[in-house]
């Protein structure tokens, strides 16, 4: 079997990672990826991985929920194991305190040495990236900046989660879960690869200039020179009191060829919005309407399926605020459902990664 999938609800690591092993064996695997609840015992669960893999490069992080082939769940691992067909050639190296320090040219090197590859023009249709990153250290931007500074191969991930808690996310590398650290893998698929973006929104058609920001702190103190509340209320025609609520629903975007990266607002200090990703200063934003995330994934899917005669697998990065927006429509087993004839697995994100680090999308990674 070229891609294998497996779950376990058991919350014990080492009794997970035997369910999972189990599993996965029947395609004698060369890479190993894993997500898992922020409930289990992350040193315990990384080292237990690993010792059942020995001979594949494994890496994984923690979650705010876990997606399976046909299956939302929670409280849970997931994994995938894929064959030397399916993926040809990988590695994975860890990022090390990523708030303070640049580590990706080192870990290029690395994987230079390893592959015999230049990262800075190698075949960006040939080569691929995964990037998992601690949530909690606002370093996404900076991390994605500078690969994106020394490669055009593309790379695509997310940002640990831990169940709605914001105490410590994790990502893990080869048997040892790190914080402050990022892991990234280098993946050369046997047979192609598309990368599928989606977000759940149209366009408003009303700009929003970030005229004041403290970057650092991804807070935007004014939109079009008025403070960012009264701006923000104004473009959607309501009280500046009610600019809360509208967050979920009316976040701003980016737009990059006629396509919008999110920017989801977080919460307000005084009449200054705090967002969950950078907004830059003098950055032009338009805001954004909701629309029917199920519908605006199928649609996705269906178009990236539709030159493939048989995808092998896929991996879904998918923000924690969808899934919440999902639960609160009563649609999570619609959405798993959406990936029953894949075999498929992800997690609910802190943010997502591609290009630059972005919001309230699903990024996902689709194997031929």
């Amino acid at each position: 079997m070229a891609v294998t999938t497996s779950f376990s609800r058991n919350l014990e690591p080492k009794g997970a990672a035997d369910e999972i092993a189990h599993d996965l064996q029947r395609c004698s695997p060369t890479f190993v990826l894993y997500f898992a609840s922020s409930e289990y015992d992350q040193a315990v669960l990384a080292e237990a991985m690993k010792v059942r893999f020995p001979e594949a490069s494994v890496c994984g992080c923690s979650t705010a929920g876990e997606l399976v082939t046909g299956k939302m769940m929670n409280r849970s691992c997931v994994a995938m194991g894929f064959d030397h067909d399916t993926i040809a050639e990988c590695s994975v190296q860890p990022l090390y305190n990523i708030a303070d320090e640049n580590h990706i040219p080192h870990v290029f090197r690395q994987f230079e040495r390893m592959h015999g590859i230049r990262m800075a023009d190698a075949d960006r249709s040939a080569w691929v990236g995964i990037i998992l990153i601690d949530g909690l250290q606002k370093a996404e931007e900076t991390v994605m900046e500078t690969i994106g500074s020394h490669t055009s191969i593309p790379f695509i991930g997310a940002s640990a989660g831990d169940d709605m808690h914001f105490d410590n996310t994790w990502v893990h590398c080869q048997g040892k879960a790190m914080n402050d650290a990022a892991v990234c893998a280098l993946l050369k698929p046997g047979r192609g690869f598309e990368i599928i973006k989606t977000q759940s929104f149209r366009l408003m058609h009303k700009k929003l200039t970030a005229t004041n920001v403290d970057e650092k702190k991804r807070t935007v103190l004014e939109f079009n020179y008025k403070p960012a509340t009264l701006a923000y209320s104004e473009a959607l025609g309501i009280p500046e009191g009610e600019v809360c609520e509208k967050f979920m629903s009316n976040p701003v975007g980016l737009m990059i060829d006629g396509e919008p990266f999110v920017r989801s607002p977080q919460q307000i200090l005084d009449r200054a919005i705090i967002f969950y990703c950078a907004v830059k200063q003098g950055m032009e934003l338009q805001l954004l309407q909701s629309t029917n995330i199920i519908e605006d994934t199928k649609k996705a899917i269906d178009q990236a399926l539709s030159g493939i005669e048989r995808p092998a697998a896929l991996v879904n990065f998918n923000c924690i605020l969808r899934t919440i927006e999902l639960d609160q429509n009563d649609e999570l087993d619609d959405y798993g459902r959406l990936f029953t004839a894949i075999p498929t697995i992800g997690f609910s994100t802190y943010g997502e990664e591609y290009i630059g680090h972005i919001n309230q999308t699903a990024t996902m990674l689709l194997f031929k």
